[in-house]
């Protein structure tokens, strides 16, 4: 005899019995929870929770970096003047010190935070002087004229001058700078008295020669450098192309080291040109890399010319 009662099914061996069939009808289902109660969680999960900027995902209110992408969403105080920082920054751009008491400034050394000097590279913690130009430094290399001032920065520097990218640069920059200091006709009277004054030479040259017997000689001609204002600006124009094609090779990559970064940037400065390092997180223009916040996040020196008035970020 067959029980309507009991469900259909294909398994011979599974035996259902009345009890079990009436405590599986009895059983009420759990009601789901309402689609407004859900719509409440979520908004004041929102609401409690601090919606990261890069990615939108919710984090806790405490939370300095997001759990969905890793970015920095919160902010950190200076301990110098208790401005607010980003939590990845090593250097308060307001008051122009460097921050992390836990990372050396000048090698990037993991650092206990109450060391005098740093056990890697030996660098004291107070600053080093600049014996170029007695600036204090709290970096590798001077901000003010760029000098290396560890021995770990000057060493960076002699691999580099190995580069070849970085000796054409520095063939160019030399180019560049005799263009800076050039004089220019600033008229055609310029050319005129040039011209005269290469004939009186050649006059001078030839009754001098013809005194000590030499009846025809021969006197070589002298090049004149000098050239007309617009030829000038066309030559300098030419050199700006190339060097800037130059430090786009040179250019810092984002990397996780700030310091790092940093000394990579002051290092393949080239010295005899006006630049300025114009960063990749805020796309500022500072005097150098020792101004930014994080030059880890990349950035690269640009040319600004000997009479520009690009504005320079005040980072001194």
């Amino acid at each position: 005899m067959t029980n309507e009662n009991i469900p259909y099914t294909d398994n011979a061996d599974i035996t259902v019995r009345p009890q079990q069939v009436r405590e599986r009808t009895a059983r009420p289902q759990e009601p789901a929870a309402p689609v407004q109660q859900v719509f409440q969680q979520q908004q004041q999960r929102q609401a409690t929770g601090k919606r990261c900027p890069h990615c939108g995902a919710i984090n806790e209110m405490e939370a300095m970096f997001c759990a969905q992408c890793g970015q920095p969403i919160g902010t950190a105080v200076c301990p110098h003047c208790g401005a607010e920082i980003d939590p990845d920054a090593d250097f308060c751009e307001v008051c122009h010190h460097y921050v992390k008491k836990d990372v050396c400034s000048y090698c990037g050394a993991r650092l206990k935070g109450d060391e005098a000097y740093c056990p890697e590279c030996g660098s004291p913690r107070g600053g080093l002087v600049c014996p170029t130009c007695n600036t204090l430094n709290e970096f590798a290399f001077c901000k003010k004229c760029g000098s290396a001032l560890t021995a770990e920065a000057k060493e960076l520097v002699k691999e580099l001058h190995k580069n070849p990218d970085f000796q054409e640069l520095l063939e160019i920059v030399r180019d560049y700078s005799k263009l800076e200091n050039a004089l220019p006709y600033n008229s055609e009277r310029d050319i005129v008295k040039e011209q005269m004054s290469q004939k009186l030479r050649e006059r001078v040259l030839t009754l001098l020669a013809k005194d000590e017997g030499v009846p025809q000689p021969i006197i070589p001609p002298v090049t004149s450098k000098r050239m007309t204002r617009e030829e000038l600006e066309e030559q300098k124009s030419v050199k700006i192309k190339m060097l800037s094609s130059i430090l786009d090779k040179l250019a810092v990559q984002p990397s996780a080291s700030p310091v790092k970064a940093r000394n990579f940037a002051m290092a393949s400065k080239p010295q005899g040109v006006r630049l300025a390092w114009v960063c990749n997180w805020k796309h500022a223009m500072h005097s150098s890399p020792c101004g930014c916040a994080k030059p880890h996040l990349g950035g690269k020196w640009v040319i600004l010319g000997k009479n520009s008035t690009d504005e320079i970020k005040d980072d001194k």
